[in-house]
């Protein structure tokens, strides 16, 4: 009688540690921190500011976080404005595609409080205004979609689409929102 309590005793107190380790386990994603890696390519991370309309930065629904799109600001936080095929190269829409990326890193960060609980990025839309002749909208994108891997590795790698606008929010030349999974 003594060793079936006993065993019983045993079994009960190895569910429970069992059940306390899957409660307490966080799945690792990455062999790497994602703020060593920020800080190995020279990004700083800022505080998003409120939205100024009747909506919010990230709506989560169970894992998924959709990003609201974001434009690119300058280093002094300016809009960067232009339109591609006209008076912007490709090279400079790369480069504020990738400053969109620091921006909807920041919002991640801001929301989830450690950007090692992404788990992947999964969809990617990019719009770019630009002339009607212009055809190298991916090239443009490239600029947030190289950003993400570089930052999360494969990970980071996520179906995209790049479309070409006429006009954009306050002239900006690019909108990029942004479907991310976490743990």
């Amino acid at each position: 009688m003594e060793s079936r309590i006993f065993c019983l005793s045993i079994s009960i107190l190895t569910l429970f540690l069992f059940a306390c380790n899957e409660q307490t386990s966080k799945e690792v994603f990455y062999s790497y921190d994602i703020e060593a890696k920020l800080d190995s390519l020279n990004i700083q991370l800022t505080s998003p500011k409120q939205p100024l309309a009747n909506y919010v930065h990230v709506v989560q629904t169970g894992n998924l976080l959709f990003l609201a799109g974001k434009g690119p600001k300058d280093a002094s936080g300016n809009n960067i404005i232009g339109r591609l095929g006209d008076d912007m190269t490709i090279e400079q829409g790369y480069h504020a595609a990738r400053r969109i990326g620091i921006a909807q890193l920041s919002v991640l960060q801001d929301y989830l409080g450690d950007l090692n609980k992404v788990k992947r990025v999964v969809k990617v839309l990019g719009m770019v205004k630009c002339t009607d002749e212009f055809t190298q909208q991916p090239s443009v994108v490239n600029g947030f979609s190289d950003l993400m891997v570089e930052v999360f590795g494969d990970r980071g790698k996520h179906a995209r689409a790049a479309v070409g606008m006429s006009a954009l929010p306050g002239g900006i030349c690019a909108e990029i929102e942004m479907i991310v999974e976490i743990e």
